[in-house]
């Protein structure tokens, strides 16, 4: 299963700084609030944001 959360969701969740350390960005990089990442089951368990 992979997962689908944009940069925003992250942000309201508190989650964004992990999301971008798993993807490698930095807060000198632009993004878009609608901007998506695709997490693994895996990933997004270890984020909380499934069961």
């Amino acid at each position: 299963m992979k997962v689908i959360i944009t940069a925003s969701e992250a942000m309201e969740r508190g989650i964004w700084n992990d999301v971008m350390s798993l993807f490698g960005r930095v807060e000198e990089d632009d993004i878009w609030p609608n901007e998506e990442f695709i997490l693994t089951e895996t990933q997004a368990k270890e984020l909380g944001l499934i069961d």
